[in-house]
């Protein structure tokens, strides 16, 4: 036979986890109500990029005295920018030097003269899905429509501004 002061934190127990699962639910309920399953799904970080102020010596510094794999420097017009890929196992940096006057790297460079962290990119697995949706929740995108990025996939640039302060880009997997 339990004792009185069993008996309460008993019934004490069972009210609090009817509360808890009680807020759990409406909770839940309440931010799903409405809201269809997403159509995409978040991935894998596929790379930082890094702007360089001195893309010979960037490439030095992560292949000669760190000892990572790099890519050939690559022109991309299209994006104003060359690129080299650091190899990395997990994920990969992407050095980024401008290419043309017109290029966003060069405005970056401008303001930040030694470089710096100037993008972070997720791979989703629907890129015209996730676009769509995330112009529906009002998160500006950098241009209309995807364009092909340095791996030759879709890839569309979200307005740092809405993503708390990050340039964001996200590339089909």
């Amino acid at each position: 036979m339990a004792s009185p002061v069993l008996k309460v934190a008993a019934a004490g127990i069972r009210r609090c986890s009817r509360l808890a699962l009680l807020r759990a639910h409406s909770t839940t309920a309440s931010l799903h109500q409405g809201i269809p399953a997403s159509l995409w799904k978040l991935g894998r970080l596929n790379h930082v990029a890094i702007a360089v102020p001195d893309m010979e010596r960037a490439t030095a510094l992560y292949r000669d005295v760190l000892g990572a794999t790099v890519s050939d420097k690559v022109p991309l017009p299209e994006h104003g920018v060359y690129t080299v890929f650091v190899e990395l196992g997990n994920t990969k940096l992407e050095l980024l030097h401008p290419l043309g006057e017109k290029s966003p790297i060069a405005g970056f460079l401008q303001k930040n003269r030694s470089g710096g962290m100037h993008h972070i990119c997720i791979e989703v697995d629907d890129i015209n899905a996730a676009v769509a949706d995330l112009k529906a929740k009002n998160i500006r995108t950098l241009s209309a429509e995807p364009r092909i990025g340095a791996h030759g996939k879709p890839v569309m640039f979200l307005h740092p501004k809405d993503c708390d302060g990050v340039l964001v880009e996200l590339e089909q997997a």
